[in-house]
């Protein structure tokens, strides 16, 4: 599958499943919970949500389901973790507003998760690639 083709597709599955987690991270943050708690508690919902999307729509995924679960679950732990440190250095130590970190932070962690499950989770080995 070609890389545009893929970049779109793993763009409309994205939007979607962040948009509806960010203005619910928006939410409960405006109702005091704390972002860095807001992130971990939405951020496995967001990604079970969107393995399916991802696997069969974005990257046409034929591979062994568990073995590209539990890669999916380490890209994730990247992802969160580049989500969370974002969040901590520029938010709780460098004092930008957490909302604009968090937006700023579903752009990267979607740029590094698209590697990541392009070359790691859902690799295509065929020719056509």
């Amino acid at each position: 599958m070609a890389v545009l083709t893929q970049v779109a597709r793993y763009g409309v599955v994205g939007v979607l499943n962040n948009l509806l987690g960010y203005l619910i991270y928006l939410l409960v943050t405006w109702l005091w919970l704390d972002p860095k708690v807001a992130v971990t508690l939405l951020y496995p919902v967001g990604a079970l949500t969107a393995y399916f999307g991802h696997a069969k729509y974005s990257f046409s995924y034929s591979g062994s389901t568990p073995h590209g679960v539990l890669r999916y679950v380490i890209a994730h732990l990247i992802g969160y973790s580049v989500n969370v440190l974002m969040l901590y250095v520029l938010s709780d130590r460098l004092l930008f507003p957490h909302q604009i970190i968090q937006a700023l932070a579903i752009v990267v962690v979607a740029g590094v998760l698209f590697l990541l499950f392009r070359y790691f989770v859902f690799p295509n080995h065929s020719p056509a690639t």
